[in-house]
C-alpha cells in the first residue's frame, strides 16, 4: 500500500529477458534500507524485491504487467520515480494507492502555468466513472487531483516541487505513462453496476 507521495527517483541499470519476465535492474538509493520481499513502487508498478547489493537491487515483472504498463517503453538509465510501503501509523498525505495500474495513457499537451503545469492525457478509452474532476489519480505513482475530464481526455495540475522532484520533468508530449484509479472510485463504480 502506498500514498502516491514520490520519496526519490532512481535510473534503470540494466534489463535482462526471462521468457516472458523481464528482471529490471535498478540503482540502490535507500542502501542497505530495504530488504527481499519488500514492496516498492515504481513509476506506479509495485514490485517486489529479489536481491539487492549496496549498488542495485532487482525485481521482475510478469506478462501481466507488461500487457497493463508502459514497460515496453522503458530502457538502461531511464528516471524512474520510487516510493516505499505505507508505514502503519503516519498520516496518508496523497491517496490510496496499490501499486496496481491499471493502464496506459498518452500526453497530448503539457501548458506551462507561470509556475506550474497543466498535463493533458488521452486514455484512448472511455474513462467512465472513475474518473472525476477533484477527484485523485495516480500518473507513474505520482498522487494527483484531477482538474478536468471528459469521455477520454483528463489534465492534472503539477506543482514546481512535483515536478523537479519526480520524473515529470523529464516526459514531453507523446510519452506514455502508467495511470492507477483511485480504489475507492473503482469500488463505487463496480457497486453502482449491480
Amino acid at each position: 500500500m502506498f500514498t502516491g507521495i514520490v520519496e526519490c527517483t532512481t535510473k534503470v541499470y540494466q534489463l535482462n529477458r526471462d521468457q516472458k519476465n523481464l528482471c529490471i535492474i535498478f540503482m540502490n538509493p535507500f542502501s542497505n534500507e530495504i530488504k527481499i520481499n519488500q514492496s516498492i513502487c515504481h513509476n506506479g508498478i509495485c514490485f517486489t524485491i529479489i536481491n539487492f547489493n549496496e549498488k542495485t537491487y532487482s525485481v521482475i515483472a510478469s506478462e501481466e504487467t507488461f500487457l497493463r504498463t508502459n514497460l515496453n517503453f522503458l530502457k538502461i538509465k531511464d528516471e524512474v520515480n520510487l516510493e516505499r510501503g505505507l508505514m502503519m501509523f503516519e498520516r496518508l498525505n496523497g491517496h490510496i494507492v496499490q501499486g496496481h495500474v491499471d493502464t496506459t495513457a498518452q500526453i497530448i499537451q503539457i501548458e506551462n502555468r507561470n509556475g506550474s503545469w497543466l498535463f493533458f492525457l488521452d486514455l484512448k478509452k472511455e474513462l467512465n466513472h472513475t474518473v472525476v474532476e477533484k477527484g485523485s489519480i495516480a500518473i507513474n505513482g505520482i498522487s494527483l487531483t484531477v482538474v478536468t475530464c471528459n469521455q477520454y481526455i483528463f489534465s492534472v495540475s503539477i506543482i514546481p516541487y512535483t515536478y523537479h522532484k519526480t520524473n515529470l520533468h523529464l516526459l514531453k508530449v507523446g510519452d506514455v505513462v502508467n495511470v492507477e484509479f483511485d480504489i475507492l472510485g473503482k469500488y463505487i463504480s463496480k457497486s453502482n453496476l449491480k
